[in-house]
């Protein structure tokens, strides 16, 4: 059996807050039955464990009767946690106090009580309007019919009747084009996580044939639901980040930011996208070189974080949102030494929450610490880095992170004088990116630039070749907005000038940053 079965139960109680942990209690001593409290005590013991031994449980409870039906006792007590859990979170959003006033509406149905039962789901019908939930409106529209059909139709009207029918048809249609702009933006989303920003016009298009629909009209905007609208813009936002329209992209992120329900901030859902919206609307102003934007935002980001009482589901996005994001920020500027400050604090946060963070969003941030470490000259400490994402097999299918973690590594060993190593890195590398077709003008410069350097032994010639390279990669980057694309996951041609140049590479990107601060 896997370990994550086995662990299930451990995880659970490991995940609870303290207070969610009072209440199971409370609730369990509310309701002992039999060996209700073996089953308190178990989860006691569960609780305290550092990590989950199996030998140490049955050690412990060797005496007890429980421990021979094991499996079963574990499964009782994890149903027993997820209904206390339920009871608990009962009032915390609206969609729960609606799913609870249905099974309130059921329970009155079987006992005849109808008219008690068409009051709660009039009630409920009122609620789920307002709060725009279609899906939740038609399942309300089949217990009235139900109740109709019950009743013999003696309290319905062919009124009623009719504008039942078309009140569905809304629901339906606005279910319909949710699922449909779901759909495109999976798609989207997923060819993102593994090829990145657009890099050639075959990329471009084919991001434009996944949007097709949106970028057509196929759908009004004005005709959505809050959440189909919300949907709507994200994927405009996403489509046109993914073929380098950042001005663009920026406009659709604050159409959402300026359409997020305050009021519901504080549910996971809305807090989730609120936090999406004001991250990626951070990067792409400081990217478009709207730094007035990308500091109000940010701020903005971290006022809500102190403010919010996160789950650990909401505490690990704020997390891998603010931390990447600032140091983002911190290397665009070639501000390295705040960057490092920071590294020790999101080191423990990863290894607090450990697997729990997606992987490419845990790659992102690895391969950002390793810039990092670029940056100040600690260049082994950056290749341990590089090694966690090249060794975390969850990351097989992305190309577009994979591929640039290898550039980087060539570039590390190259630092640390590898030469034993740098052949091998080279060919794996290569091999990479000829086989899923991405090798572009960018990585065609640089590796053939690395190729002659492995070569060549005569110094004069080996600053020919920097100089040579250093102008190619400057030239196509400059020329080429999909070229430049690799500027963003690390800046390459500075590293190469401050080669060539015999400057210190944190200096040079501090020079650049200015420049573009000056020209915004």
């Amino acid at each position: 059996m896997s370990s994550k079965v086995n662990n299930a139960l451990f995880d659970l109680i490991k995940s609870m807050s303290k207070s969610e942990k009072r209440y199971f209690k409370l609730m369990s001593s509310r309701h002992t039955i039999g060996g209700e409290n073996n089953y308190v005590r178990l989860f006691d013991y569960l609780d305290k464990q550092p990590e989950y031994c199996e030998e140490d449980i049955f050690t412990v409870f060797k005496k007890e009767a429980f421990i021979n039906r094991f499996s079963i006792t574990k499964k009782r007590l994890y149903d027993h946690i997820l209904a206390a859990l339920d009871s608990f979170h009962s009032a915390g959003s609206v969609e729960s106090q609606l799913h609870k006033q249905l099974h309130a509406s059921d329970i009155l149905f079987e006992k005849s009580l109808y008219d008690q039962c068409r009051r709660v789901l009039h009630s409920a019908e009122k609620v789920a309007e307002k709060n725009d939930l279609p899906a939740i409106l038609l399942m309300i529209s089949y217990k009235k019919k139900r109740l109709f059909e019950t009743m013999g139709y003696l309290k319905v009207t062919d009124k009623e009747i009719e504008e039942t029918l078309q009140r569905d048809l809304i629901f339906s249609k606005a279910i319909e084009d949710y699922n449909h702009l779901w759909a495109i933006k999976s798609h989207l989303f997923s060819q993102l996580s593994k090829k990145g920003v657009a890099r050639s016009k075959e990329e471009t298009d084919a991001y434009t044939n996944i949007c097709k629909m949106i970028l057509s009209n196929e759908y009004a905007s004005d005709e959505l639901t809050y959440e189909g609208k919300h949907l709507y813009h994200h994927v405009l936002s996403a489509y046109y980040y993914a073929t380098g329209q950042l001005t663009k992209s920026l406009e659709e992120l604050e159409l959402n930011l300026g359409t997020t329900d305050q009021s519901a901030l504080g549910k996971k859902m809305e807090a989730n996208k609120y936090i999406s919206a004001l991250t990626n609307a951070i990067y792409i102003a400081d990217k478009v070189g709207d730094h007035r934007k990308s500091t109000q935002y940010l701020n903005e980001l971290k006022k809500f974080g102190s403010t919010l009482s996160a789950n650990e589901d909401l505490a690990i996005k704020l997390f891998s949102s603010v931390s990447s994001i600032e140091l983002s920020l911190h290397l665009r500027k070639g501000d390295f030494q705040t960057a490092t400050n920071s590294v020790e604090k999101i080191e423990s946060e990863l290894e607090h929450y450990d697997e729990k963070i997606v992987p490419i969003r845990r790659a992102f941030l690895e391969f950002k610490i390793a810039v990092v470490n670029i940056g100040t000259g600690n260049y082994s400490e950056a290749l341990k880095w590089i090694n966690r994402i090249l060794n975390d097999s969850n990351l097989d299918k992305t190309e577009d992170i994979i591929g640039f973690t290898q550039l980087l590594e060539l570039l590390v060993h190259i630092e640390l004088n590898h030469n034993n190593l740098l052949p091998y890195s080279l060919k794996n590398t290569q091999r990479f990116f000829k086989t899923r077709n991405r090798m572009y003008g960018f990585e065609k410069v640089l590796l053939q630039f690395i190729s002659k350097l492995i070569k060549c032994e005569d110094h004069f010639d080996r600053q020919n070749l920097w100089e040579e390279m250093y102008k190619e990669l400057a030239k196509i980057t400059n020329d080429d907005v999909f070229e430049s694309v690799a500027l963003d996951y690390f800046d390459f041609e500075s590293w190469a000038e401050s080669k060539l140049k015999r400057k210190a590479f944190d200096a040079i990107v501090r020079e650049k940053y200015k420049r573009r601060m000056n020209v915004a």
